[in-house]
């Protein structure tokens, strides 16, 4: 049995914060680091994460969600190695650019059955259970050698493979006169 740590009352304010419960208490600075003109506390730093920006309007990002878009090339990795299917999914998404590819259609599988509940997040058990490609290749897609590439990626619609496939949505190749 594992026991937990006890929860502060900064952790219990910046959860209640997050779930818009109520505000943060403004923190009052220490007297060397106030400004003399100032006489209000400085409210406390908190930021919620922004979206990432993707490559993608939102027209098109709509068409990707109802898989109304037919991607304009295909790879099945699945069955292949973790290497094999690295080599070929850097080919693939490199010559698909070079041909004016802009949606392409990444088969990875579905893995196998996720870890039970009960069981501590490992990376090694997470890519065993599963499965090795679909962990494997949105990180390849977001390396440097793939991402210069890559506006944006996203779970493929049910009609192309559902959870089993990937979008990879390209960026227009820049022509150099």
């Amino acid at each position: 049995m594992t026991r937990r740590r006890p929860v502060t009352e900064d952790e219990v304010a910046l959860f209640e914060a997050a779930m818009g419960r109520r505000k943060l208490p403004e923190e009052t600075p220490p007297a060397g680091e106030r400004s003399a003109g100032s006489k209000t506390p400085q409210p406390r730093p908190y930021s919620q994460p922004r979206p990432r920006p993707t490559g993608i309007d939102g027209r098109t990002a709509e068409k990707l969600r109802k898989g109304a878009l037919e991607p304009d090339a295909t790879i099945d990795l699945h069955g292949l190695t973790e290497s094999a299917a690295h080599s070929a999914l850097v080919a693939f998404v490199r010559n698909a650019s070079r041909g004016g590819a802009r949606l392409l259609l990444v088969v990875i599988g579905k893995g196998l059955k996720p870890a039970a509940p009960d069981e501590p997040f490992d990376l090694e058990l997470d890519r065993r259970t599963r499965g090795v490609l679909k962990v494997m290749t949105p990180r390849w897609l977001r390396e440097a050698e793939l991402a210069r590439f890559v506006a944006d990626v996203r779970t493929a619609h049910r009609r192309h493979g559902g959870s089993g496939a990937l979008y990879v949505y390209l960026r227009k190749e820049r022509r150099h006169a």
